[in-house]
């Protein structure tokens, strides 16, 4: 299809700032690009017909990192980087809240909760001793102790009696978050696009050409925000990673308060709408979940039923209404890449699950990268 004189001079003319990816990252970017350049031409291309990736399709948890994901981060970076981390997250998260306010995204702090299941015997008593240490490491952040017992208040089965709680682990409604970034991108009068994939760039000292699978046409900057879908147009070290989630029917008086994991954090649930939402499994095959396509294997949702029915509602009956999966961008380490590629060419990507948490800031410093 031709696109029209007036299409390419109403959208596609005298762009100042192209940022491909519609997510948290990329409406951050633009929300901030408006405030340092209120005049400039702003344009944001997206190639699903809602937001892709995972800011739409992950289980809207604020959460720092559970105890034993602390420790795992503990044995590939050095103390310094796993503070730097978890007070990326918690600086995100208050970023968010004051741009969106609490109300407008049903945002709420009812704790973290952390189970450990029978057979983790090892991982529990680790976690269980070094807890000491490890809020003593986080205490600057949190200016107080984060992590704590708790008793099996909830009645899972098959875990330890006691559950490690972070007290400062928030939740909100992902859905209404992302309306409301958007309606706040919509005000700055910035324009996005919609089902428009970037197959191809290149760029000089001047200007970066951008090749869509509907068009081509130029701009003087182009930042990617598309995270786990970087690896199509940047060579950095991203890599995709699928995350499956389902969700019950509404489940009369369910009592779960607060968000739950496990297993290091490969598994995680909630309450939403009285619904358990349960997502997770990717450590059951590393590689195969290592895509960006969309999709369920039966390994791993029948993985997800089974701890479902065993261990989070043994005694209450549930059906499943809806299965989903998301694409995260992950790597070797877990800090989060912002940075020039080129002259006009910049990126923020992998945000490692943590995407609610850093996003924000991710995007605000991305753009900030404009001179």
């Amino acid at each position: 299809m031709e696109l029209s004189y007036w299409e390419y001079k109403t959208w596609l003319t005298n762009v100042d700032f192209t940022i491909v990816g519609s997510g948290i990252v990329g409406l951050n970017c633009a929300l901030r690009l408006r405030e340092r350049f209120p005049k400039a031409k702003i344009l944001i291309l997206e190639k699903g017909f809602l937001p892709q990736g995972a800011s739409t399709k992950n289980a809207g948890f604020a959460c720092f990192g559970s105890i034993s994901e602390i420790l795992a981060d503990l044995d590939i970076h050095s103390e310094q980087e796993v503070i730097e981390l978890v007070a990326q997250r918690w600086k995100g998260i208050q970023k968010l809240r004051k741009n969106l306010g609490d109300k407008a995204m049903d945002f709420q702090v009812n704790g973290g909760h952390e189970l450990f299941l029978d057979a983790a015997q090892e991982l529990y008593q680790k976690c269980v001793q070094n807890q000491s240490e490890i809020n003593a490491l986080l205490h600057p952040i949190f200016k107080a102790d984060a992590f704590h017992g708790s008793p099996n208040t909830f009645g899972f089965k098959g875990i330890k009696e006691n559950y490690i709680t972070h007290r400062f682990e928030g939740q909100l409604d992902t859905g209404k978050m992302m309306n409301g970034l958007l309606k706040l991108v919509q005000q700055a009068g910035i324009t996005i696009l919609n089902s428009i994939t970037v197959e191809h760039f290149s760029a000089d000292r001047s200007s970066v050409k951008i090749k869509t699978n509907r068009f081509e046409f130029s701009s003087k900057k182009m930042l990617i925000a598309t995270n786990g879908f970087a690896p199509q147009l940047i060579g950095e070290d991203v890599k995709p990673a699928r995350a499956q989630v389902l969700i019950t029917k509404p489940i009369e008086n369910l009592p779960l308060k607060g968000t739950f994991h496990f297993d290091e954090g490969y598994y995680y649930f909630r309450n939403i709408d009285n619904r358990v939402l349960f997502g997770g499994g990717r450590n059951l095959d590393f590689k195969g979940e290592e895509t960006d396509r969309f999709g369920n294997s039966q390994l791993i949702q029948v993985h997800l039923d089974k701890l479902l029915k065993e261990v989070i509602l043994p005694e209450t009956p549930f059906t499943i209404d809806h299965r989903w999966s998301g694409i995260m961008g992950t790597g070797m380490q877990k800090k989060p890449i912002v940075k020039q590629l080129s002259e006009n060419v910049y990126c923020g990507v992998r945000l490692g699950g943590m995407g609610i948490a850093i996003g924000s800031t991710i995007g605000h410093n991305l753009a900030d990268l404009i001179a």
